[in-house]
């Protein structure tokens, strides 16, 4: 996420050193900025070659304790925020650095512009469960797979294939089985897009995560999984960087619903009415169709067995592997009925 460790690491200078050190630290390291800390690491400011020669304008000179000289209030950014969020924050701040600290504000990495607006390249692995028949949209999904339905002109799959990408992945595994020909037909290998692409063919429906139990190679690195039918502007990259900082076997996108009950709620204790409540809105958390995986995962599958990802997530959690949660707040859409095609065709045009 932020440059190599041992280069910001090289940039970090104590509050006693002085305008010299900091000049030599800016020649020295080449980053365009000095990170100021105190003994426990704790950021106390930023030094730019600007705030030295604001100082010295003002009359200070190479043996000037750098104290006089420090931007005491940089921006700053947790390790919970996303590469993204953090290039806009770039963009708007009109800056080309930004220092990421914990919650005790020490400092634990460096964003740099030049980095950041680079596309990411990503090694991992994306699987897309493309293997659905679509029942309740029929007759459309008569001789088309779910999955290839046409959204602005293009199936549903090559948004996702797309938008995946544009976030640096660039090896794919579709998942195929109803009118699987079809879809191989139209991505081939993937050279058309400019991605790698292969198959796992289920001989049966293997739900939404059985057939992971058919890849081979097994991978390496965590790798992200997604429903065929979902479409959203999520961030994958940032879901993957997610679960590997906070460790997890297995991490599972979710996004907020809400309903509103119809009537108002009479609360009782027995035959006695304790309370009232008009139409009340319950929140909960669904599965959004959007997932990471350690590889130890599949461990957890038999191959050519039908297993929902549900199920698979129950089973790591009856081991005690460490399962979590990704809120999304982007716009979803689970094309499930004729009527979301039309909803999908507005979203994913503008």
């Amino acid at each position: 996420m932020t440059i190599t460790e041992d280069i910001w690491r090289k940039a970090i200078l104590p509050k006693s050193a002085i305008i010299q050190d900091a000049i030599s630290n800016l020649d020295k390291v080449a980053i365009k900025i000095v990170l100021v800390a105190n003994d426990a690491g704790e950021l106390q400011g930023t030094i730019s070659d600007g705030d030295i020669r604001r100082g010295l304008l003002r009359g200070l000179n190479l043996k000037s304790p750098i104290d006089s000289i420090i931007h005491h209030n940089p921006l700053v950014v947790t390790d919970e925020i996303g590469r993204e969020a953090v290039r806009k924050l770039m963009v708007v701040n009109k800056i080309q650095q930004v220092p990421v600290v914990d919650d005790q504000r020490h400092i634990v990495g460096l964003y740099l512009w030049d980095e950041i607006a680079q596309p990411l390249t990503r090694p991992n692995l994306m699987v897309i469960m493309a293997g659905g028949k679509g029942t309740r949209l029929l007759p459309h999904t008569e001789h088309c797979p779910k999955p290839m339905l046409p959204i602005s002109g293009k199936p549903m799959l090559e948004h996702i294939i797309e938008r995946a990408k544009s976030e640096g992945f660039s090896q794919f595994v579709l998942a195929i089985h109803y009118l699987g020909h079809v879809i191989e037909d139209y991505f081939g290998d993937g050279n058309r897009l400019q991605v790698r692409i292969n198959y796992l063919r289920e001989q049966t429906p293997l739900g939404t995560a059985g057939a992971l139990g058919l890849l081979n190679p097994l991978p390496t690195l965590p790798f992200a999984v997604t429903n065929g039918d979902v479409l959203t502007d999520i961030h994958y990259g940032e879901l993957l960087d997610f679960h590997t900082r906070h460790n997890a076997t297995a991490t599972m996108a979710v996004r907020v619903h809400e309903w509103q009950h119809p009537f108002g709620v009479v609360q009782t204790n027995g035959i006695d009415i304790i309370g009232f409540e008009e139409k009340p809105v319950h929140r909960s958390h669904i599965n959004a169709g959007v997932y990471v995986l350690e590889p130890e995962a599949l461990g957890f599958l038999e191959r050519h067995v039908h297993c929902d990802m549900p199920t698979l997530f129950e089973r790591l959690q009856a081991k005690e592997m460490r399962t979590a949660a990704y809120p999304i707040h982007e716009p979803w859409l689970d094309v499930g009925r004729a009527d979301d095609l039309i909803k999908a065709g507005i979203t994913t045009s503008k």
